[in-house]
């Protein structure tokens, strides 16, 4: 089996990886709406990271290192998460859960935004298409003057910014520290953040969301785990495309599971988002290859 497994091409296996990441990430989102009928989002987020830690232990013990040389980087990439994870499952009890995928995919929008603002990064052809379409994206999907700004889309929009400072920030991290060090620091700094937050919501947890919380606390760690495998084995514009297969999966079911509308509109939006963020890999990657 091992044998097989070595003769498969780095780019497929980061592409299985990247469908790891799909179907993680459209049952997070169902379990975190389950459970928000009774838990707030703060609780979620406990569970999540308390499980996190329990299914990381077998990897600690094995000889994980979790000892990082970026304190304050971790602190601040995590801080940022917490803020933009809660936004994300307060998010899912307001909008439909295509619109709040839609809206996610916006994210590499604002890294590229905050890099030009913070970091001085320089401005090419090919960021500036892509800043054009995801802008045009935004209003497509948004409509601003035909549709009412709702609080979950604010508060979604407010959350992918939030998940461009968590994404800068990994990137930065990884030079440093491995990826066992950065869930385990994820878990460690969000479980207290959580945990406090919940004081005010506590509710009992009934037997029938004990498939939930598991799958939530699984889920979120697995995303992360596949997300990073991806990234490493293969080249981002081609694990980029997998990514977005999430938008019609997750609006299939919520529109089986919801009956929620599909809002084409929000689909053609986050087509031009997407377009326009992939060409911008693929220019870099055309970049580091000629």
């Amino acid at each position: 089996m091992k044998l097989y497994l070595s003769n498969i091409h780095p780019n497929i296996k980061g592409s299985l990886w990247m469908i790891g990441v799909v179907v993680s990430l459209c049952l997070l989102a169902i379990a975190a709406k389950e459970l928000s009928d009774r838990h707030g989002p703060f609780e979620i987020l406990t569970m999540r990271h308390a499980l996190s830690l329990i299914f990381l232990l077998p990897f600690i013990l094995k000889g994980g290192k979790i000892k990082t040389v970026k304190l304050q980087l971790q602190t601040l990439r995590n801080v940022s998460h917490f803020f933009a994870t809660t936004g994300w499952v307060i998010a899912i009890t307001m909008i439909p859960l295509a619109e709040v995928f839609a809206l996610e995919f916006t994210t590499p929008l604002w890294v590229a935004i905050l890099a030009l603002i913070f970091l001085g990064e320089k401005i090419n052809f090919s960021k500036i298409v892509s800043l054009i379409l995801g802008i045009c994206g935004i209003i497509i999907i948004l409509r601003p003057g035909f549709n009412e700004l709702g609080l979950g889309t604010i508060i979604m929009i407010f959350s992918a910014i939030g998940f461009a400072i968590t994404n800068t920030t990994t990137k930065a991290l990884t030079r440093y520290d491995d990826l066992i060090t950065v869930l385990f620091w994820m878990s460690v700094i969000q479980l207290p953040l959580s945990l406090i937050a919940s004081l005010f919501e506590i509710n009992s947890i009934l037997f029938e969301d004990i498939p939930w919380v598991i799958l939530v606390g699984l889920c979120g760690i697995i995303s992360h785990f596949s997300l990073t495998k991806a990234m490493q084995l293969a080249d981002a514009s081609l694990v980029n495309p997998v990514d977005f297969l999430r938008l019609p999966l997750i609006s299939l079911l919520g529109f089986y599971i919801y009956q929620e509308q599909i809002d084409f509109f929000v689909i053609i939006g986050a087509v031009l988002i997407f377009v326009g963020n992939y060409y911008a890999i693929w220019n870099e990657s055309k970049k580091k290859n000629s």
